[in-house]
């Protein structure tokens, strides 16, 4: 996160959200080193996370900051490696995201709008991502004055490419899909789903809503390379069969292996 700073954004006048934004604006208003704003502006974060959320947040999050801080000042004089802003913005966000889902995937943070908006999100039942767009939209409102316009839309983009590396980062490359799929014929795709794709499955008992008769369900968890083939498979016994299918941010325990396939 630090190299993404100090070495593409903040010498390009671009920002990111959160206390890094406000940490960012607040060093170009007073010359004073960004490290120092980004370790002392984060403390009192880091003391709500350690009450609301456990000591090895805490103990992760500050040695993330730490490292964080003392970084960008090793790398304040370092040359930046372009001038053109668009390359900024892309390899910019590209390691920004890369650098906070790394912290994030291993249990800590470092930015404490994160905790805040926790915090507020229990008080207010707005959602979470909602408050942290909220708080960034007047971060990005005062960069534009401090930094100009043109330098506010820049970050906005910077902050959307390094909030979807950093998605890809916590959740992984290997999408996982839950598939939930209603049908008279449930024996018939369950064996064919293990036959045909490797996978096992699962049945839950249910009762239609409107026939009022007793049926079984088929529940499953596929790779998002298997779900195509896993619909053909369901439609070529049941046309009508109803399949609804949801996004699996990881999957532990049980057994996911891929059994053989006939």
């Amino acid at each position: 996160m630090a190299v993404a700073l100090e070495v593409f954004l903040v010498p390009n006048d671009i920002i990111d959200g959160g206390i890094t934004g406000i940490s960012i604006v607040l060093s170009k208003i007073t010359a004073l080193p960004l490290g120092i704003f980004l370790f002392i502006i984060n403390l009192p974060f880091l003391f709500l996370g350690y009450k609301q959320i456990g000591k090895t947040f805490a103990i992760s999050t500050l040695y993330g900051i730490v490292v964080m801080s003392v970084t960008t000042q090793l790398l304040h004089h370092v040359s930046p490696f372009t001038n053109e802003k668009i390359l900024a913005v892309l390899f910019g966000g590209l390691i920004l995201g890369l650098g906070v889902g790394l912290v994030i995937r291993f249990g800590g943070s470092l930015d404490g709008t994160e905790i805040v908006a926790i915090l507020l999100s229990k008080k207010t039942r707005i959602p979470v991502g909602q408050i942290i767009m909220i708080m960034n939209v007047f971060i990005f409102i005062i960069a534009g004055f401090v930094f100009g316009w043109d330098s506010a839309m820049y970050s906005i983009f910077t902050y959307y490419m390094a909030s979807k590396v950093m998605d890809i980062v916590v959740e992984g490359l290997n999408e996982s899909k839950s598939v939930t799929i209603i049908s008279s014929e449930y024996e018939e795709i369950s064996q064919t789903i293990q036959d045909r794709l490797g996978r096992t499955t699962t049945f839950i008992y249910a009762r239609g809503g409107y026939s009022r008769e007793d049926t079984q369900m088929i529940y499953c968890v596929v790779t998002r390379l298997e779900l195509a083939k896993l619909k053909s498979v369901v439609q070529e016994i049941d046309p009508k069969a109803f399949i609804a299918i949801e996004h699996v941010s990881d999957v532990l325990g049980g057994n996911f292996e891929k059994s053989a396939i006939h």
